[in-house]
């Protein structure tokens, strides 16, 4: 297995463990600096692409859940960032299902989940914030340039006449040592 790994000026950490057409480990870097700018993170934000099975044991370690999922948000515990806003998990392969359900590129459907996963390590939770977070995707999708986002999809899309599932996110909130634990030996592995 290939990793492709590039840092940014924050000493941001991308992997790209799984190819997706048309993403390299410096494109998708840079859309992270901007992004975290924009979303206004302080410290860095590590992103790894890779596949289903992997974020299934990820979602079973932290959230108990045997599935796979699109996006995974590990933030640190509060008092224990270290210049680390969070870690982000991607499935290239549901990103991939997704883009081509919605009508856009894998490239622009990681941005989206990108974005998501950045509004989850800020604080924000769809699940219990009355719109807060979905108003500030919105917002922030229009500066980034990106389609409609994850917070919109109702879980069934219709595109050219044909009905498609949209795997929904999660966000998970630990322990600081999970936190880091999370990504860390990932980190390690790529280096």
């Amino acid at each position: 297995m290939t990793n492709y790994t590039t840092r940014d000026d924050k000493n941001s950490v991308v992997i790209l463990r799984t190819p997706v057409a048309g993403l390299s480990d410096t494109g998708l870097a840079r859309f992270v600096a901007r992004a975290s700018r924009t979303v206004k993170l302080r410290g860095a934000v590590n992103v790894l692409v890779t596949t289903s099975r992997e974020l299934r044991a990820l979602n079973r370690r932290f959230r108990g859940k045997a599935q796979a999922t699109d996006v995974l948000s590990f933030a640190p515990e509060p008092g224990f960032t270290d210049g680390l806003a969070g870690d982000i998990a991607i499935s290239a392969e549901i990103a991939k299902q997704n883009a081509r359900h919605l009508g856009h590129s894998a490239v622009r459907e990681i941005e989206i989940l990108v974005l998501h996963g950045m509004l989850h390590l800020a604080g924000y939770d769809h699940e219990c914030d009355q719109g807060a977070m979905a108003s500030r995707e919105a917002t922030l999708r229009k500066t980034l340039g990106l389609p409609m986002g994850l917070i919109e999809r109702t879980g069934q899309v219709r595109q050219n006449g044909r009905k498609g599932k949209i795997f929904s996110s999660s966000a998970v909130r630990k322990s600081a040592g999970r936190a880091r634990g999370a990504m860390a030996a990932v980190r390690g592995q790529a280096r």
